[in-house]
This record gives structure tokens, sequence and C-alpha cells, in this order.
């Protein structure tokens, strides 16, 4: 049976951020959860790249894109909002920084929605809310929610800053606001593009390449740690979950 899907990715989010952060729901996700927190994103640890190779189940070098601009794939390869919409799901898409509309290719998405964190403010609770309301009222079939302040306060004041943890309080907040929200028959995965380390990314550190991944749903066993655990993993378990076929080029295994 095909459950329907939430993603929920917190940018810049560390593991050890979780537990640092004081949020008692950061504990409860890997007690409701199957589990990494040494999971490995995509180098260069860069937004864009880490997102794309999110979506598409491919390293950089394959799908081409190497920075946050994006540039139009030369071999193009199909991505999760795509392959979705092509077995007929509806998808949604909440976001707050715009270079990220190129994760889908026009006219896939049922509903896309900016709350741009360089105009507004509490763009993580705005983002949340306004998915909460749309997920009541149009049931999608997968969904992705980005949230983007704890990014913009590393950059500002440090990873690990006192700052940076309240911002991680704040993202964990709302994704228990989430997660206690979803209807029945509901899939919550939650993960991170990348790290961070004293005001940066993009390296190859630890800090910068290490991401947590919980996967919270009826086909998950609770309080079960994985190991081996990529960012592109994440589209290959997310079209497993809606009974999708993986596209051919994807190079990630499915989690469930």
């Amino acid at each position: 049976m095909a459950e329907k899907v939430i993603l929920a990715l917190v940018d810049g989010m560390r593991p050890d951020a979780l537990k640092a952060c004081g949020h008692s729901f950061a504990d409860r996700l890997m007690q409701i959860s199957t589990y990494a927190l040494n999971a490995q994103t995509v180098f260069p640890s860069v937004t864009l790249p880490c997102h794309m190779s999110l979506f598409h189940s491919v390293a950089p070098d394959r799908h081409g894109i190497l920075s946050s601009t994006y540039v139009p794939q030369v071999r193009p390869i199909t991505g999760l909002f795509e392959q979705l919409d092509g077995f007929g799901h509806k998808c949604a898409f909440f976001n707050s920084w715009e270079p990220l509309r190129d994760l889908s290719r026009p006219d896939h998405l049922h509903t896309y929605t900016c709350f741009n964190l360089h105009r507004q403010d509490d763009t993580d609770r705005k983002s949340t809310d306004s998915a909460i309301a749309y997920i009541r009222e149009e049931k999608p079939d997968f969904l992705f929610l980005y949230l983007g302040e704890t990014d913009e306060v590393g950059h500002d004041k440090g990873w690990m800053s006192e700052e940076y943890l309240k911002a991680i309080y704040n993202a964990v907040d709302c994704i228990e606001k989430l997660y206690q929200s979803l209807p029945e028959g509901y899939t919550l995965i939650v993960t991170a593009d990348h790290g961070g380390h004293d005001r940066t990314h993009g390296s190859e550190l630890k800090e910068d390449m290490t991401i947590p991944v919980f996967f919270c749903g009826p086909r998950f066993e609770k309080g079960k740690a994985l190991e081996d655990v990529s960012i592109k993993d994440i589209a290959v378990t997310v079209a497993a979950l809606l009974n999708v076929p993986p596209v051919r080029e994807w190079e990630g295994s499915a989690r469930c």
C-alpha cells in the first residue's frame, strides 16, 4: 500500500545540534523513527548542489550543479517531482530560498509557495503553517518543506553558536507541529542538506558532510539506527513509499 510522504529539510542542520538545542522532540524523533545521525551529504557541501543530489539521487559531478547558481543539466536526469508527477501523484513545495525553485521543472507541482527569507521574518513558521493548512485541505501525495533560517544564522553567527542553536530549536519546534498535525497515512522524513563549521560550509570536513536523517511512518521500525545512509537515498525511498519505480540513473538505495 502506498504511503503519502512529507519531506522536511532544515538547511545546515548538524546532527550534534539536535541534542545541543535542548528541544525534547529531537530525542523523540529518534524514538519514533528509523534514523541515522551519521548520514553523508555530497561534495561540494553547498545548498543547491546538495538539494539537486537529494532530488536527483546522483552526485554533483553527474547533475552538474557545483555552486548555488543553477545551470541547466547537460545530460538531464528526471528528478523526484517529475517522476512522482508522471505517475499521477500530487506534489507540493513550500520554500523560503528562491534558488531552489529549479528542483522541479515547470508544470510538475500542484502548489509552489515561497516566503523569501531575505525579505520576510519568521519564514520557517510561515512555511510550516502554510504547509499544514495545505496538507489538511489538499492531502498531497508528496510535499517538500524547506526550513532555511538555520543556514542564514550559521553564516551570520557561526555554526553551534547560541543563535544557531536557537534557530535549530525553532526548526525542531516547527517539525513537531508538523508531525502532530499529520493525518493518518503519512510518512514524515526529516533531514538536512549539509552541516557547517565556523561561519561556512562546502568542504569535506565531517562537520560539513554529516547530516541527520529520520524516517517516521508505518513502514519504519521505531528507534532503529541505520548505517551508511546517503542523501542520495532519500529520493529512492520516497518513490518506493509511493510505489513509484526509481529513475534508471538514480544511484541511491531505498531504505524502506
